[in-house]
């Protein structure tokens, strides 16, 4: 059972995965049909160099400049892919992957010369949830309210710009609370799962809400670390909600989600 002060150190993280995973499902099928999925990798590396860029060259800078920070890397990658996008749709995909190593690269090299470079890049790639407090809940939350609001409420918004600003304000508070791995875990598997289902967006967020529950409380109770922890949870969730139960078969039996 978990203890008091356990409970204290869970409930934080499974808020934060929670919200992401509810707001990284219809983003994730969406780059899904895009057929660009390096995209959250690349983001999400891209707004860690503006995190480490600022950690480095701003003395312990405040929390709205690291954010800003941020923010500012996930946007002009953002303005960037969707510029290739207009204009060289064929090499996206190619073009975004090595986005993706250039901006790891350019963060290695940062921190080569720091004494806890090591630790900083683990932490940027596997995340810490489990020192997620509930104040980073609380800043975080209107985001990703906001990005769900007008995922649901404004659709035009899916198409054009608009999901690549949608795309790089949800990565940019993601990769802060649950690092890189997470990130592309809670995108790209839910979606897989999801990708034949007749209600789509249903499935990939019940992939996600259970994949976290027993990836945080796994990583707890066994003192693990919970992002590597996070990523296999989605991993064998994702497994079974794809082949173990499949979708035919469902729709065959009870008319419920399809294949």
């Amino acid at each position: 059972m978990l203890s008091a002060e356990m409970l204290e150190i869970v409930g934080p993280a499974l808020a934060a995965g929670l919200i992401i995973a509810l707001t990284h499902a219809p983003l994730g099928i969406e780059v899904m049909k895009r057929g660009i999925i390096f995209i959250d990798l690349a983001i999400a590396q891209v707004a860690g160099l503006g995190l480490v860029a600022a950690a480095l060259y701003l003395h312990e800078p405040a929390w709205w400049v690291a954010q800003s920070a941020a923010l500012g890397c996930a946007l002009l990658a953002a303005f960037f892919f969707r510029w290739i996008e207009h204009k060289c749709p064929e090499q996206q995909e190619a073009i975004i992957g090595s986005s993706f190593v250039l901006a790891a690269s350019m963060a290695l090299l940062l921190l080569a010369d720091h004494p806890h470079g090591g630790e900083k890049i683990q932490h940027l790639l596997s995340g810490q949830i489990l020192f997620v407090t509930w104040r980073d809940v609380l800043v975080h939350s209107p985001i990703y309210i906001m990005i769900l609001a007008c995922w649901f409420i404004v659709p035009t918004v899916r198409s054009g710009l608009g999901f690549y600003l949608l795309f790089a304000l949800a990565i940019t508070s993601s990769v802060q609370l649950a690092g890189v791995y997470v990130v592309f875990s809670s995108l790209i598997l839910p979606a897989l799962a999801s990708e034949k289902a007749k209600r789509q967006v249903l499935t990939a967020w019940s992939v996600g809400i259970v994949s976290v529950l027993a990836g945080v409380v796994f990583a707890a109770v066994l003192d693990l670390p919970a992002g590597p922890v996070v990523v296999l949870s989605y991993t064998l969730a994702a497994i079974a909600a794809r082949y173990v139960c499949p979708p035919a078969k469902r729709r065959a039996v009870s008319g419920g989600w399809g294949a």
